[in-house]
């Protein structure tokens, strides 16, 4: 039996994910976001949602680049941290001991200990309410090496224990249930 629920933004679980910006090291700054998603693969876009008071938003509208850092396991404190913390009073790389590292194409620092790094230039900021959802086009990816399969050359982001967000709750990933199209796979 279904009962009525208040509406709300209950699509979970999501990437929880750290966003670096700034164009030098004076203004480094890093915020964690789980309103982040795909919006067009072709040509690749994406974007991120952010509350105008967040230290980091004025940043990414001056700049008009940021980059998604995905997280693992591994990084789930500082995830957090740098999601409860303001970069206007610490520095969030040197508290977390974070590495920033230059990317191909923006001046925002990639994170090194993150596995995937997302390079992305705003063609868009679009007020929404509680956040403003700033629309990017991916400009350049930065992938683990040993992330890479081999064979097939797909990313492999399950080996690095990625980092969910669940309704207030950070969530390792469990087991592997299917592929795309598993469903209907003919049998050998």
């Amino acid at each position: 039996m279904k009962v009525p629920f208040k509406p709300g933004t209950l699509i979970y679980p999501l990437p929880a994910v750290m966003v670096s910006c700034g164009d030098e090291p004076s203004n480094y700054n890093i915020l964690t976001i789980a309103w982040t998603g795909t919006v067009c693969s072709d040509p690749p876009m994406c974007y991120i949602s952010v509350r105008r008071e967040r230290h980091s938003y004025d940043i990414i509208k001056r700049t008009s680049e940021f980059v998604i850092n995905l997280t693992t396991e591994e990084l789930a404190n500082a995830t957090d941290w740098c999601g409860v913390r303001s970069g206007r009073d610490y520095n969030k790389f040197k508290a977390m001991h974070l590495t920033p590292e230059a990317g191909q194409v923006v001046k925002a620092p990639l994170i090194a200990e993150s596995p995937l790094n997302i390079e992305c230039q705003v063609i868009d900021i679009r007020p929404l309410g509680s956040h403003d959802m700033f629309l990017a086009n991916v400009v350049a990816i930065d992938a683990e090496e040993r992330l890479i399969d081999k064979g097939t050359g797909a990313f492999q982001l399950n080996h690095a224990k990625p980092l969910a967000f669940s309704h207030g709750r950070y969530y390792g990933l469990g087991e592997r249930l299917g592929g795309f199209g598993f469903s209907v796979k003919k049998k050998k």
